[in-house]
């Protein structure tokens, strides 16, 4: 970010962690948002988009799997005016990040957004993407769970806002385990496209 000249901000939200992550960001020139317990990952987003200050917000997985030197990439879009520019896996970046069942997930949901929309997405899960402030301030979001990167670009996509996909790498998570379960977070998603439809279209 230095290298851009561009002012900006870190905010790293601790949805009530147990490894001391609010005492090691807090050793940073970051904002530090805590929750008292784990709220989920929709709710920590949320609680960061109404703090942060910026016209463009980053959003990033705290796994190490995103590589912070691609956030320039994700700007660049965004300044000339698209609305959201993501991060995809699936556009030439290595797609050995994780499993099998993962991946075919994935692109399950993207098939069932690509029909409600009908709209092209290679990777509507991915957690690295920039938001410009504005366009959030359009679109209402009320995920509390992992579902919130699907309503994200539903609502995006319904509301006919620009979405641009660019092509990232996506390393093995190198903290933590993944809190994602198949089969229970798999329905939440399909209720929230479902939802998120049925919403914008009454707007």
């Amino acid at each position: 970010m230095d290298s851009l000249g561009l002012p900006y901000e870190i905010i790293v939200i601790d949805d009530g962690s147990i490894d001391r992550t609010r005492e090691n960001a807090s050793n940073y020139k970051v904002k530090v948002l805590f929750n008292e317990r784990n709220m989920g990952k929709g709710y920590a987003l949320r609680r960061g988009f109404r703090s942060a200050c910026g016209d463009i917000i980053i959003t990033m997985d705290a796994d190490g799997s995103h590589d912070p030197e691609e956030i320039p990439h994700l700007i660049k879009p965004a300044l000339e005016g698209v609305d959201m520019v993501t991060g995809s896996r699936f556009l030439g970046g290595q797609k050995d990040y994780t499993s099998k069942l993962h991946i075919f997930g994935n692109k399950v949901i993207n098939t069932i957004i690509m029909i409600v929309t009908r709209k092209i997405i290679t990777d509507s899960q991915t957690g690295l993407r920039a938001i410009r402030r504005e366009t959030l301030k359009k679109i209402s979001l009320d995920s509390s769970g992992f579902e919130i990167e699907t309503e994200i670009t539903v609502k995006v996509l319904k509301n006919g806002f620009k979405l641009q996909e660019i092509p990232i790498n996506c390393r093995k998570r190198e903290h933590g385990k993944s809190r994602i379960r198949t089969l229970h977070d798999s329905i939440k998603i399909f209720k929230t496209i479902v939802k998120s439809v049925v919403k914008t279209g009454s707007e």
